[in-house]
C-alpha cells in the first residue's frame, strides 16, 4: 500500500489564481493534500516528474500554452486510470462532449460549488480503494503558518490562540504583503470552524455590482442574464469564515448591507424575497487607516465597531528583521523542487536579506525565495540585493534634510513611484485609446486589449476611467455589456491585481 499522504493528493490544474486558491482550500477541507499547476505545461510535468501518486485531476480547459483538451489527451497518453475531473466556466453541451471523448472522469461548471466538489471528489475515487481516501482532518490542519519569531509576531500568536474558541469579528491592518491572508487563515484554523469553507473577497478588485452578488447572491431573473439562482459567498460559507479582503474600498452603499448581515446574520439575494439566515465568521482586512475614512465619511463608523472586536495590526518586514531568514527558510522548504534539494543560504546572500528594506513585505522575499530555489545562484541573488540597496541610499540620500514622507508613503521608494506613475499612465493612454476606437464599448475593447472584460474593469476602476458623456449614450452601454460578461464569466473570485497583466 502506497504512503496515504502522496495518494490522499489532488493534483489541480487551474490559470486563475483566486479560483486556484478556492480549491485548494476546499479539497483542504475535505481532508486531501492539493499540488497545484498553473497550465497545461506544468500539469503534465507534475504527473512526469512527481514521485506522487496522485488520487486524482481537477483540470481547467481554458488554460494558456496548452488548454485543458490538449492537456486531457497527453494525461491519458501517459496514465489511462487517473480520474480527470474536468472544470469549465462554459456548459455548452460541446465543451461537455468532447472533455468526456477525450477521458474527462466528469464534469463540473464554474464557479464550482462546495458540495459539487466534494461529490465529485466522491464519485471520482469510490473504486480506488481505502489507500486513496484522504488523510485525516486533523493531518490536514496539521501544518501551522510560520508567523516569526519577532516580539510583536510572539504577541499577536498569544492573540490568536487566547481568541480561538470565541471567534470574534477581527479587523486586520497592515501595509500590502504583510501577511494578513495568512494571519486570517491562521485564525480560522485555529477556530471551531476549521473544518468547514473559508472563502475571500478582495473588496477593492471588482465593481461595486459584482461584490454585492459575489456576497449575497441572485434569484434566477434578478437582471438579464441570470438564468439561474447563484449562491452567495455568505450562503456558501455558512459555519465557516469569510475574509473581507481591503474592506475600506468598499462602497459605503454597500457597506450597510453588509452591516445589516453582522448584526442579524440573514440577508435576501439579489432580486429575491426569501430571507437567508447564515452563521458565518467574518474577518476584514486593509491597509488603510480607517479612523481617517470615517472622518472622510467614505467608511461608515457603526461597521467599523462592529469589524473592530479585535484588531492586529501586522508589522511591516522591515521591523522583524530576526523573521527574515528563517521566514526565507520556511518558504523554500515550501517552494522546494522534489528532484533537488534546496540552495543554502550562504553568509554573503544572508547579509544582504537581512540588509536590504524589503519594502514589499513578505510577497517579495516570497517572490525572492522562489527566483532562488530556481536559479540556485546566491552570489548573483545577493550582488542583485545590494544594488538595490544602493539605489536605495543614493535616492534617500537626494532627500532634503528634514523631509518628513507622509505615513502611507513610508514602505515605498521614489523610484517605486516612479515606475508606478509611468506604467499608471501608459495603462490609462492605451485603454483610453482602445475604448474610443470602440465608442466606449468595453468589451470591445477587452477583446482589442486582449484581456478578461472583468480585468478590464477593475483597471478602469483603479485608473479612474470613467465615460463622462451620460446624455448620449453609445452602443453596447455598460449594463448591456455587463450582462453579456455575466453570462459566460460569472465566478465567485475576483481577479488578483497582481494576475491583471499590463495591457500596454
Amino acid at each position: 500500500m502506497q504512503n496515504i499522504g502522496d495518494t490522499g493528493t489532488i493534483l489541480v490544474g487551474e490559470d486563475e489564481l483566486e479560483v486556484r486558491g478556492y480549491l485548494e482550500m476546499a479539497l483542504k477541507c475535505l481532508g486531501y493534500s492539493v499540488v497545484l499547476a498553473q497550465d497545461g505545461d506544468e500539469v503534465l510535468a507534475c504527473l512526469q516528474s512527481s514521485r506522487i501518486a496522485f488520487a486524482a485531476i481537477l483540470l481547467d480547459i481554458g488554460m494558456p500554452n496548452r488548454d485543458g483538451i490538449d492537456t486531457l489527451c497527453e494525461i491519458r497518453r501517459i496514465n489511462t486510470e487517473i480520474p480527470v475531473i474536468v472544470v469549465s466556466g462554459s456548459t455548452s453541451t460541446l465543451n461537455i462532449v468532447t472533455a468526456m471523448k477525450n477521458g474527462g472522469t466528469d464534469f463540473l461548471c464554474k464557479p464550482v460549488e462546495h458540495e459539487d466538489l466534494r461529490k465529485a471528489i466522491a464519485r471520482a475515487l469510490e473504486n480506488k480503494g481505502e489507500e486513496f481516501l484522504p488523510p485525516s482532518r486533523n493531518t490536514a490542519l496539521a501544518t501551522r503558518a510560520f508567523l516569526g519569531r519577532n516580539p510583536q509576531m510572539k504577541e499577536i500568536q498569544a492573540l490568536i490562540g487566547q481568541i480561538g474558541g470565541f471567534e470574534p469579528p477581527v479587523l486586520i491592518q497592515g501595509e500590502t504583503g504583510s501577511g494578513k491572508e495568512v494571519l486570517a487563515r491562521e485564525l480560522h484554523a485555529q477556530s471551531p470552524r476549521a473544518h468547514k469553507l473559508f472563502l475571500k473577497l478582495n473588496c477593492a478588485a471588482l465593481p461595486t455590482e459584482l461584490v454585492e452578488s459575489e456576497l449575497f447572491g441572485y434569484e434566477r431573473g434578478a437582471f438579464t442574464g441570470a438564468f439561474q439562482r447563484k449562491a452567495g459567498m455568505f450562503e456558501m460559507a455558512d459555519g465557516g469564515t469569510i475574509l473581507l479582503d481591503e474592506i475600506g474600498d468598499m462602497d459605503v452603499r454597500l457597506q450597510a448591507k453588509l452591516l445589516q448581515v453582522l448584526q442579524d446574520h440573514e440577508f435576501q439575494r439579489i432580486g429575491g424575497k426569501e430571507t437567508i439566515k447564515v452563521d458565518v465568521r467574518v474577518i476584514a482586512a486593509t491597509h488603510r487607516d480607517l479612523e481617517k475614512a470615517i472622518a472622510d465619511r467614505t467608511f461608515r463608523e457603526d461597521l467599523y465597531y462592529r469589524l473592530n472586536v479585535i484588531n492586529i495590526v501586522m508589522p511591516p518586514l522591515r521591523e522583524r528583521s530576526e523573521d527574515i531568514i528563517p521566514l526565507a527558510e520556511f518558504l523554500m522548504k515550501k517552494h522546494a523542487s522534489l528532484k533537488v534539494a534546496n540552495p543554502v543560504i550562504t553568509a554573503d546572500l544572508r547579509h544582504a536579506m537581512l540588509s536590504h528594506h524589503w519594502p514589499g513585505n513578505v510577497r517579495e522575499l516570497e517572490n525572492f525565495v522562489r527566483k532562488f530555489v530556481i536559479l540556485r545562484d546566491p552570489d548573483s541573488l545577493a550582488r542583485e540585493l545590494r544594488a538595490k540597496i544602493a539605489r536605495n541610499s543614493t535616492i534617500g540620500a537626494a532627500i532634503p534634510e528634514g523631509y518628513a514622507a507622509p505615513s502611507h508613503q513610508i514602505a515605498e521608494r521614489p523610484i517605486l513611484e516612479q515606475v508606478t506613475r509611468a506604467k499608471r499612465e501608459a495603462e490609462t493612454e492605451a485603454i483610453l485609446a482602445t475604448l474610443n476606437s470602440t465608442r466606449w464599448n468595453r468589451k470591445q475593447a477587452a477583446l482589442l486589449l486582449k484581456i478578461d472584460y472583468k480585468a478590464l474593469l477593475y483597471k478602469m476602476k483603479k485608473l479612474g476611467i470613467e465615460d463622462t458623456d451620460t446624455h448620449n449614450p453609445r452602443p453596447g452601454s455598460v449594463h448591456l455589456e455587463e450582462q453579456a460578461w455575466r453570462d459566460g464569466h460569472q465566478t465567485h473570485f475576483e481577479p488578483a491585481p497582481e494576475a491583471v497583466s499590463s495591457c500596454c
